[in-house]
């Protein structure tokens, strides 16, 4: 008879361990969960039941439903319905639990309810691994990334969505009357009952189009022009990807260079990411407890008065400028080529000529200096410098600020790469765990409790990467 492995036999009685502590390994991760919520003082962080008196039917204890959903996240099960299965059968959230199975509306409410303690535990924990002399290097990189939100793309309006819509609508309308008028000239053109199904078509086109009057109203009286009917506070996001736009919320993260943990985070519904670098440096730096930084960026965090706040933060930014020149993309010098004199306050272009200030105007809120040469009209260079009669070159009156970051940037020219190893794969393992459908809640605060928790478990699977789960029980417990 062939070897294989054999099976208990069902109708076997068996002696089960005594102890629920006996289904769970010592090296299991689940003792690390444990050991962290009960070193946490919950009524300080702001679970209110923490601190419940008396009186009325007992609740669950805030602790054993945050354990619940900080397992949930580590295990890829963010589901209160999932999360209510997995207590009654699951020995490692028995074990967490003590055998307590609450269901799926009590798990869902707490989270709801506790967005804002569910976030200060998040932060708590970096705190614990600054605590633990874990962030050594200064060094954060910083990108945002989309998430998909409980709205489809067909329930999110924009004014371009509205009109193209409209524009469809009226030729279905125009082609639905072009078949009922061949049916007036001539019934034999259409099937019999076909007209029936014509006049139920239109009937429906203009309840839409009457639908899409009323969302034009109401993007009138929308702030940004854009509205979402499943997810209010979800936008429409473009990626770099043609025609791949999302309807979702900007993760925003700030990432230890040295151990890829995230230091810091936010969710915004701001489709871009050129207002968020200051805010989210000096959160990196607050979180890390340092005096300085050093905070990487891609181009897409370029903005002037963004990276002259950083430096008045005690930030270091590096941050790419976007090469977005259209002289030097017609083959003609660019601002670089030419050389600025602080003494004299002139640039020196490349024909050797003294661009000299003109005049100074205010463009978005920034002053600007606008310089250029008298020489111009007469230079034999001017076909590769311009089009027009002069040159002019726009200086920004913190300029100076742009340079010394573009110098720092040119004495390190892998920072590009550091910041792409970085932080580019913390968002790949998020979205991995979230899965297809990142986003279960709707609206920013309860999507930024979500996001607060699927961090807590990223950098706990982290620490415990580098710790051990006994490296880190002896740390809490410290």
């Amino acid at each position: 008879m062939k070897r294989f492995v054999d099976g208990v036999d069902r109708s076997q009685g068996l002696l089960l361990p005594d102890r629920l502590e006996d289904y769970v390994h010592e090296d299991n991760p689940v003792r690390v969960v444990d050991a962290f919520v009960e070193a946490l003082d919950l009524g300080q962080l702001g679970f209110e039941a923490a601190n419940r008196s008396a009186g009325g039917r007992p609740a669950y204890h805030p602790a054993a439903l945050l354990k619940i959903y900080i397992y949930g996240y580590l295990n890829r099960i963010q589901s209160s319905r999932r999360l209510e299965r997995e207590a009654q059968r699951n020995l490692e959230l028995i074990w967490l639990t003590g055998r307590l199975a609450p269901d799926f509306k009590t798990i869902a409410d707490f989270r709801r309810d506790n967005g804002a303690a569910i976030t200060a535990v998040c932060s708590r924990f970096v705190s614990l691994c600054r605590t633990m002399k874990v962030f050594s290097h200064a060094v954060v990189a910083i990108d945002g990334s989309k998430l998909k939100a409980v709205n489809s793309r067909d329930r999110n309006y924009t004014v371009g969505k509205v009109r193209g819509r409209r524009e469809q609508l009226e030729e279905s309308v125009a082609r639905y009357l072009a078949e009922l008028d061949r049916a007036d000239r001539d019934p034999a053109l259409l099937p019999e009952g076909r007209v029936p199904h014509l006049r139920d078509k239109l009937g429906k086109l203009k309840e839409q189009m009457a639908k899409l009057d009323a969302i034009e109203k109401q993007l009138h009286d929308a702030p940004d022009h854009q509205i979402s009917l499943t997810d209010p506070d979800a936008r429409s996001m473009t990626s770099s990807g043609r025609g791949t736009g999302t309807v979702g919320y900007n993760l925003q993260a700030a990432v230890d260079a040295e151990h890829h943990l995230i230091v810091a985070y936010d969710v915004t519904n701001d489709g871009h990411d050129r207002s968020q670098l200051s805010t989210m440096a000096v959160k990196a730096k607050e979180a890390l407890g340092v005096e300085r930084i050093t905070a990487l960026a891609d181009r897409g965090y370029f903005n002037a008065p963004e990276i002259m706040a950083c430096e008045q933060e005690g930030v270091i930014p590096l941050v790419p400028k976007p090469l977005t020149s259209n002289s030097k993309a017609e083959g003609r010098f660019d601002k670089r080529d030419f050389i600025y004199d602080p003494a004299t306050d002139e640039y020196e272009c490349p024909a050797g000529e003294r661009a000299i200030h003109r005049f100074s105007t205010e463009e978005n809120g920034l002053t600007l200096h606008k310089y250029w040469s008298s020489a111009c009209p007469e230079c034999p260079m001017r076909e590769r410098c311009t089009t027009a009669r002069y040159r002019r070159i726009t200086r920004w009156e913190h300029e100076a600020v742009l340079e010394r970051m573009q110098t720092r940037l040119d004495a390190s020219p892998n920072v590009a790469v550091v910041r792409r190893q970085t932080v580019e794969h913390v968002f790949g393992t998020l979205k991995s765990w979230l899965g297809t459908a990142p986003l279960l809640t709707k609206t920013l605060p309860r999507v930024k409790t979500e996001v607060s928790l699927a961090v807590l478990a990223y950098n706990m699977k982290r620490m415990i990467k580098i710790m051990g789960v006994h490296g880190m029980t002896r740390a809490i417990a410290a």
